[in-house]
């Protein structure tokens, strides 16, 4: 039997991982067997540089995180070797991983979540084949401007056609006077 001091680590573990997983905009699990160290010291430093908390779990604390909650059909992927990767970001654990899968053939994606709704694989590509947020702003900031960026073009020809008739004007009344 478990000692009180660790029950009430785990307890707290479990809460913990409770709230972590309720307030994050996504989450990936992944089967990490057959990574090499090197391998995953590369994921994990990918994962900092996107922002992801990603960390090995124990099943039984994720099972208990989740029980109760919207994520609750997730234990069914809790069995054998999990890593979780979770981030505020929707789309960047989706992103990270379905890329380090396809790379490797050792990491496994089991499941996720957005925004408390679970998602299986196929979701999961779905979500990495998203463009970036950058290039969504981007695409959308374009699409805005391009209404713009015609008057204007309009509005300079009227100008510049303006400023043609003018300038024949002005020569054709000084020929006429030479």
């Amino acid at each position: 039997m478990a000692s009180k001091k660790i029950l009430e680590m785990k307890k707290q573990q479990v809460k913990e991982m409770s709230a972590k997983l309720t307030e994050a905009g996504s989450l990936v699990l992944a089967d990490y067997r057959g990574l090499t160290v090197e391998e995953d010291t590369e994921l994990r430093s990918k994962m900092r540089a996107e922002g992801i908390d990603y960390k090995v779990v124990k099943n039984n604390i994720v099972k208990h995180a989740i029980q109760g909650t919207a994520l609750e059909s997730l234990g069914e992927f809790l069995v054998g070797p999990t890593s979780i990767a979770v981030s505020d970001d929707e789309v960047a654990p989706a992103k990270v991983m379905f890329k380090f899968a396809k790379d490797l053939n050792a990491f496994e994606l089991k499941a996720g979540a957005v925004d408390g709704k679970v998602i299986d694989l196929a979701g999961i590509e779905q979500l990495a084949k998203l463009p970036s947020r950058e290039q969504l702003i981007a695409k959308m900031l374009g699409s805005m401007n391009s209404p713009i960026t015609g008057l204007v073009t309009v509005l300079n020809a009227n100008i510049k056609g303006l400023a043609v008739a003018l300038n024949a004007i002005i020569e054709k009344k000084q020929t006429e006077s030479a």
